[in-house]
């Protein structure tokens, strides 16, 4: 991570790393926390309360990945930060719930740049309806954009897709609205993420080795 900063320019504490510990015991996540590792990012609700329960607050839990609706009562009070925020009714759901709860929860727009169907996120072109909508959202820190490209043998192919985040997060800001984050880049590809912007990597295999079945 701290190369692939320095050959873009940019300072290496500039980009954070987040550890997808989807299907990875407790065990080895305590062991990564006890390594230096500070950001754990979770696929699913249900996973993520049982193994805070052991953990609890050593590290700082973000969610990476699709949320439903009906889970978005947990997810306010267990996430500091939620990756993939893809449609009007769930941002809607999520600031009724923090509301409620009294918190405030940071929140990315996850973008299907890749048109895959079998991808979550919103379409490119809406992507500033939603971000401006969220801005209003009292409950609710807009932080930024997310976005999942597609598998490539040679990691440059995600590059693009890369490029594409970042231009939008920019013309997000040339419009006024308060987005910095970048989550985009995993274990084959961060490298790449990274010399285009990326502020949040989220490493999985690259940390823990391959997941079991």
């Amino acid at each position: 991570m701290e190369k692939a900063a320095l050959r873009a320019g940019r300072r290496p504490e500039e980009v954070r790393l987040v550890g997808a510990i989807k299907g990875v015991d407790v065990d080895r996540i305590a062991e990564a926390v006890e390594s230096g590792l500070e950001i754990v990012g979770e696929n699913y609700v249900q996973e993520a309360l049982r193994k805070r329960e052991v953990l609890g607050d050593r590290v700082r839990w973000h969610m990476i990945g699709h949320l439903q609706r009906n889970k978005a009562r947990h997810a306010v009070g267990l996430f500091e930060m939620i990756h993939s925020v893809d449609s009007l009714k769930l941002a809607q759901e999520l600031q009724k719930r923090a509301a409620k709860e009294g918190r405030e929860v940071g929140v990315l727009l996850q973008v299907n740049l890749s048109g895959e169907e079998t991808k979550s996120g919103v379409a490119p072109e809406g992507v500033q309806e939603l971000a401006e909508a969220i801005s209003e959202m009292p409950n609710l820190r807009l932080k930024g954009l997310m976005t999942m490209p597609p598998y490539f043998e040679d990691p440059d192919g995600a590059r693009p897709y890369f490029q594409a985040l970042r231009r939008l997060r920019d013309e997000l800001q040339r419009r006024g609205l308060p987005v910095e984050e970048l989550s985009m880049g995993m274990s084959a590809d961060f490298e790449v993420a990274i010399e285009e912007g990326a502020t949040l990597v989220r490493v999985g295999t690259a940390i823990f080795g391959q997941r079991r079945p």
